[in-house]
């Protein structure tokens, strides 16, 4: 397998700071918000082991798709790797589960920080449904300017939210009451896999960025730090809130519907603004996490229509230094479609993320896989790959019967390769010729 010379491709803009800022923003998402409640709920102070367990086993995952995306950088991700891997079959696959993954999982996102600005400002659904598709509405505008005015409002994004994360986290510790550690198991040890199985959501986000590997200014160096201080500074946030909210909520960590703003209105005294603090948190985790996947789907819808898994009009922007913003829009307005359709419907954002979650695992699986086949025998990155293998097997036993949905989307992604494929080799009469 010949690794293709990077040093032939245009120079991309994202600097490591950056790059750094969009994975915060994918992987830390809107999870800290809620899980550490959710998981207290499920296990009690033993939550704390699988939020550990969760940090450990992304340092695996993080470092499989660094390593292939300094090999490989370029727009098509996961997918580019599968196809090197596999072929054109299961690179297509890939790439759709993807693609058609993030309509479902921003708008998700979306309402959730709804809620929390509907908590604060009141009007029910209709503020939630206004607030997602304002979300939407920013962060296609902002890519629809390029990586470099993306790059720089994830950056801004991210200080803001680690600043506000580590308040909460540092000014409580004058509250920390160990005795709040007692029973450390109250719903038995089995618990505790029922707590990481609440964080599934906060375990996707390392491939996110891998489809803006390219678009590093020097994706050998800069793609391996970005990951490396994300994978310290994500990790060390969700321990620390995770930890805090046990330790100083106690029994009410589990019962609280906004932990994050609880601490902080007891760290910095802040009363009855509780719920504004956490309507301004949802917003900064919810308008990170979508930036850093529009980015990222945008890049990989262009390089499908490039490689032909979706038609060549969206093709357009696919080289690093471009705007793909064909197929920026695209993901906007299919994003904006499920917004209306849960609206109408009145479902609310929970099949959007069954659905997302079912996609996301059969993408780790195949990319895990890839990586077992293109690193190198012997390196530290393939060992890497084979311990996220497994965990991401565990993630798919976890999934059940969601994974139906990237089932559905893989069939159509080979019905359409069929079909391209179908009319390239079919002959063109004289008269198409001249067309």
């Amino acid at each position: 397998m010949v690794t293709p010379d990077a040093s032939a491709r245009p120079v991309g803009r994202l600097t490591v700071w950056q790059g750094t800022a969009l994975y915060i923003g994918a992987v830390l998402g809107t999870g800290v918000i809620a899980l550490p409640a959710l998981a207290a709920q499920a296990a009690g102070p033993a939550s704390l082991l699988a939020w550990l367990a969760l940090v450990l086993l992304s340092v695996p995952l993080a470092a499989t798709f660094a390593a292939l995306g300094t090999r490989y950088p370029d727009g098509g991700g996961v997918s580019t790797y599968v196809r090197h891997a596999f072929g054109a079959r299961a690179a297509a696959v890939v790439g759709w589960c993807f693609y058609f993954a993030v309509p479902a999982g921003a708008p998700a996102a979306g309402m959730f920080a709804g809620e929390y600005v509907a908590g604060a400002l009141g009007g029910g659904q209709g503020t939630v449904t206004a607030t997602a598709a304002a979300l939407l509405i920013v962060v296609a505008v902002a890519n629809g300017f390029g990586l470099t005015v993306s790059g720089r409002l994830q950056l801004v994004l991210a200080v803001l939210l680690v600043t506000l994360l580590l308040a909460a986290a540092l000014t409580t510790l004058p509250h920390v009451r160990w005795d709040n550690l007692r029973p450390f198991a109250p719903h038995g040890w089995l618990a505790v896999g029922s707590a990481a199985a609440l964080l599934v959501w906060s375990f996707a986000g390392w491939e996110a960025i891998t489809h803006l590997a390219g678009d590093f200014r020097r994706p050998t160096r800069d793609l391996p730090r970005a990951t490396a201080i994300a994978v310290v500074v994500v990790g060390a946030l969700y321990l620390a809130v995770a930890a805090a909210s046990v330790l100083v909520l106690g029994p009410a960590a589990g019962t609280t519907k906004a932990p994050l703003a609880e601490l902080l209105a007891l760290g910095l005294g802040l009363g009855d603004t509780v719920h504004v603090l956490a309507a301004a948190a949802a917003l900064l985790l919810t308008l990170g996490t979508m930036n850093a996947y529009f980015a990222g789907a945008a890049r990989l819808g262009a390089a499908l229509g490039r490689d032909g898994a979706l038609p060549a009009w969206l093709a357009r922007g696919s080289d690093t230094g471009e705007v793909p913003r064909r197929s920026l829009a695209v993901v906007s307005a299919l994003s904006g479609l499920a917004v209306a359709a849960t609206a109408i419907a009145g479902v609310g954002p929970r099949p959007l993320v069954l659905l997302t979650t079912g996609s996301f695992a059969a993408v780790y699986a195949l990319g895990t896989a890839a990586a077992l086949r293109l690193l190198p025998a012997g390196s530290t990155a393939r060992r890497c790959a084979a311990l996220a293998l497994v965990a991401v097997v565990a993630l798919l036993v976890m999934t059940g019967w969601y994974l139906f949905w990237p089932l559905i989307v893989a069939a159509g992604g080979l019905s359409y390769l069929r079909r391209r494929r179908a009319k390239d080799a079919t002959p063109r009469t004289t008269a198409e010729l001249r067309t």
